[in-house]
C-alpha cells in the first residue's frame, strides 16, 4: 500500500478546518490512521504512545466540535496530544518528533498557535484555561476553552484547586476528563444513557439557564441562596443518576457523562451540545490507554514510552543491559531497608522511573506512591520523619521545583531527617526545557539546614545514601543525572566525608584546580590522565552545599590562581558561585571561571547537543583548562 493511499483522509489534513470539513462518518477512518501514523513515527522515534494512542478520538472530536485554533485547548500533560501536533500542522515535522529542529514532545505556544498553554508537568491544565475563560468573558471575545485532562493528572492537588475556583467565578469553562483508568468502568442502561441525553439537550439547558438568569436579574436569589440553590439541584441530578457526579457538582460544575471516550462519533455529539453551556462544565469520557495496538492496551506502564519497536511484532528493540542511576539507587535502598526497619521509600507516581520499584517488590508495605502530589510527597515524609522513620523521597528534579516551601516549611525548619533522592538532576535530552533538572541547586542551597551533594559514580551514591540514612546531617539532597551509571568499579580514594570534596588528581605542581560537582568530575579526570597534563588538579566536590572551605582555602595556600567549576546546573545561584564568592575572600588575585548552564530554557535534542549549546560538553570544558593553563604560564 502506498503511503497516499495509507494516509488517504490523513494527508488531506494540514488544519482544523480541513477536518472540519469532512463528514463525520468519516472520522473514524481519520482516528484508525492516525494510530497508525503514531505507531510508524515512535517505533522508530521514540516517545510516548499509550497515552497518545487513548487520546486520538479526544483530539479529533475537540478540532472538530470546535472552532480551533480560535478557541482554546490546554492539554494536560502533553503525553496526550500527539494526535493534536498532527492535526495542527505538524504532520511532515511530526517525524522528527523530539529530535532538535523538530516538534516538541509537549505542547509548547512557541512552537504553535494551535498549542494554547506549555504542559509539561501535569495538573496545571484546569488552573491555566480557567484563567483564559474568565479573560475571554473579560475581554468580550467569543472564544470557548477547554482544558484536557487525564485521571493521573487529576490526583495532583493544583486541579482541585483550580476545580474550587472554577465554580466561584464567572467563566463557561469546559472541563474533558480522560479517565483511562482500568478500574473504572463506563455506566450502562437506560437510566444512564437517559440522564446523559437530557443533561445535554441543548433545550432543557436553554431553559435552565434563562429560568436562573430571570431569578437573578429579579433579585429573587441574592448569591448565597443562588448557589445554594444549584448545588442543591447538581446534588438532586447525582442521587438519580451516577454518584460521580457529586465531586464535580457539589463545586457547581455540571458534569456530564460518563461518555466512551473512543467513540469519535459520540463524542462529538457531545461536545457539540455542551460546548456553548453556560458556567463551568465537565465532560466525563472513559478511554482505553493504548487503544488499538494489542501490546499497549496489555501492558500500557511498559508502552507508556517504550523506545523503539517493531509495530507489526511488537519486539522492543533493547540495547545491551547497562546499569542506570535509578537502578543503583533502587537496589542501594533495598539492602539499606533489609537492614534497617525504619527506612521507607517515597514517591510520586514515577515508581519505576526512579528505581523504588525495587524496593516495593520485596517490601510493598514499605513504599509510598502518592500520585502526581510531589508537594504532598514531600510534606508526607516529613511526618514519617517526625515520628522516627528514614523517608528517602525520590522525585525528578523538574517535578521537585513544585515542592520547595514544602522543603523550605515542613521539612527545612525542623531540620528533618528527610533524604530528597533527585532524580534526572541536568538536561535530560529529548524530553526538552519542561523537564531539565537545571534548578534544584539554585533553588535550594538557600535553605537553611539543608545540604546538597552530587554523586559522581556508582559507589559515592552509596556512600551518600549510606550517610543520610544516619539522620545525623539532618535534610539532605542527593542529586543525579538520567541515564548510565558509569565508572561503576573505580577505586577511589578515601571515603565520602560530610562537606568534604574528594582529591581525583591532585599534585605539588598543581597551577589549575578543576572543581567539579557530579559524573563530569570522572569524565575531566580521565581526559586529562589520557593528555598528561599534571599540571591540573581534579577535585570530585560531591557537596554543592556545604562547599569545602578548607579545600579551597590549601590550594589558595599553595598558589593556585585559576579556578574552574563545573556543575550540570544553572550558573545563577549554582555552586560555582559559591566557590567564587569564597575564593575572593581568600585572594583577590585568584580567578574563577564557571561552567554551568546559561540563563535560559534549553529545546530539545540529545544530551550531548544541549552540552555543546550550553558550553558544558568536554570539549568546551578542556578549552577553559587551556585557557587557564596559558593564563598561568603568562604569569
Amino acid at each position: 500500500m502506498s503511503a497516499d493511499k495509507k494516509y488517504e483522509l490523513l494527508n488531506k489534513i494540514d488544519n482544523p478546518s480541513e477536518l472540519r470539513q469532512m463528514e463525520i462518518g468519516q472520522l473514524p477512518e481519520v482516528c484508525s490512521e492516525l494510530r497508525q501514523y503514531i505507531l510508524e513515527t515512535l517505533s522508530s522515534h521514540p516517545g510516548h504512545l499509550a497515552s497518545s494512542l487513548g487520546a486520538v478520538e479526544i483530539a479529533v472530536a475537540l478540532h472538530y466540535a470546535l472552532n480551533t485554533p480560535e478557541d482554546r485547548i490546554v492539554w494536560d500533560v502533553g503525553h496526550q496530544a500527539y494526535a493534536h501536533k498532527i492535526l495542527t500542522g505538524r504532520r511532515e515535522a511530526f517525524r522528527h518528533l523530539r529530535e532538535k529542529g523538530g516538534p516538541s514532545g509537549f505542547p509548547l505556544p512557541l512552537e504553535s498557535e494551535s498549542d494554547a498553554f506549555v504542559a509539561g508537568h501535569a495538573s496545571n491544565s484546569i488552573s491555566a484555561a480557567l484563567g483564559m475563560s474568565v479573560a475571554e468573558k473579560m475581554l468580550g471575545t467569543k472564544r470557548r476553552v477547554c482544558a484536557v485532562i487525564g485521571d493521573g493528572a487529576m490526583s495532583g492537588g493544583l486541579a482541585f484547586e483550580g476545580l474550587n475556583n472554577a465554580g466561584s467565578v464567572d467563566n463557561d469553562l469546559l472541563v474533558l476528563l480522560n479517565d483511562n483508568h482500568r478500574s473504572i468502568d463506563a455506566a450502562r442502561g437506560g437510566m444512564s444513557q437517559y440522564l446523559l441525553d437530557i443533561t445535554t439537550s441543548k433545550t432543557y439547558n436553554t431553559i435552565r439557564w434563562k429560568l436562573y438568569r430571570l431569578a437573578v436579574r429579579l433579585r429573587l436569589l441574592d448569591r448565597h441562596r443562588r448557589d445554594r440553590i444549584l448545588r442543591a439541584g447538581n446534588r438532586i441530578k447525582a442521587a438519580i443518576g451516577n454518584q460521580k457526579h457529586n465531586f464535580f457538582e457539589s463545586m457547581s460544575v455540571r458534569y456530564f457523562g460518563p461518555v466512551d471516550g473512543n467513540n469519535v462519533e459520540e463524542l462529538v455529539r457531545v461536545i457539540s451540545r455542551v460546548k456553548d453551556f453556560k458556567g463551568p462544565k465537565v465532560i466525563h469520557c472513559l478511554t482505553k490507554k493504548g487503544k488499538g495496538y494489542a501490546p499497549a492496551e496489555q501492558d500500557v506502564t511498559t508502552w507508556h514510552a517504550p523506545g523503539c519497536f517493531d509495530v507489526e511484532t511488537g519486539e522492543r528493540k533493547k540495547s545491551a543491559p547497562q546499569k542506570k542511576w535509578q537502578d543503583v539507587m533502587g537496589e542501594t535502598l533495598t539492602e539499606m531497608a533489609r537492614e534497617d526497619k525504619k527506612i521507607v521509600g517515597v514517591t510520586a507516581a514515577m515508581m519505576s522511573g526512579t528505581g523504588m520499584s525495587r524496593l516495593h517488590e520485596e517490601m510493598p508495605e514499605r513504599v509510598f506512591d502518592v500520585g502526581i502530589a510531589e508537594e504532598h510527597a514531600v510534606t508526607f515524609s516529613a511526618g514519617l520523619a517526625k515520628e522516627g522513620l528514614k523517608p528517602f523521597c525520590a522525585i525528578y528534579s523538574t517535578f521537585l521545583q513544585r515542592a520547595i516551601d514544602n522543603i523550605v516549611h515542613d521539612c527545612a525548619i525542623l531540620n528533618l531527617p528527610v533524604t530528597l533522592l533527585i532524580d534526572r538532576a541536568g538536561v535530560v535530552g529529548a524530553d526538552g526545557r519542561t523537564h531539565h533538572g537545571a534548578l534544584d541547586i539554585a533553588l535550594l542551597r538557600c535553605v537553611p539546614n539543608l545540604s546538597i551533594s552530587a554523586p559522581s559514580d556508582a559507589r559515592s551514591l552509596r556512600a551518600l545514601m549510606n550517610l543520610a540514612r544516619t539522620g545525623e546531617h539532618g535534610l539532605m539532597a542527593i542529586r543525579y543525572p538520567r541515564g548510565t551509571c558509569q565508572w561503576i568499579g573505580n577505586d577511589m580514594d578515601g571515603d565520602i566525608e560530610y562537606g568534604k570534596a574528594r582529591r581525583l588528581m591532585d599534585g605539588d605542581d598543581v597551577k589549575v584546580a578543576v572543581l567539579a560537582l557530579g559524573p563530569s568530575a570522572m569524565e575531566v579526570r580521565d581526559e586529562l590522565v589520557a593528555q598528561g597534563k599534571k599540571e591540573v588538579g581534579v577535585y570530585d566536590m560531591i557537596w554543592a552545599k556545604p562547599i569545602d572551605e578548607a579545600l579551597i582555602e590549601e590550594l589558595i595556600n599553595r598558589g593556585v590562581r585559576q579556578f574552574i567549576t563545573i556543575e550540570d546546573g544553572v550558573k545563577i545561584g549554582g555552586m560555582g558561585e559559591g566557590v567564587e564568592v569564597l575564593v575572593s575572600s581568600m585572594n583577590q588575585d585568584a580567578e574563577v571561571t564557571i561552567i554551568a548552564y546559561p540563563d535560559q530554557f534549553v529545546g530539545h535534542g540529545t544530551v550531548a547537543e544541549q552540552r555543546k549549546e550550553m558550553g558544558t560538553d568536554l570539549q568546551s570544558i578542556m578549552e577553559a583548562i587551556d585557557t587557564a593553563i596559558e593564563k598561568v604560564n603568562k604569569e
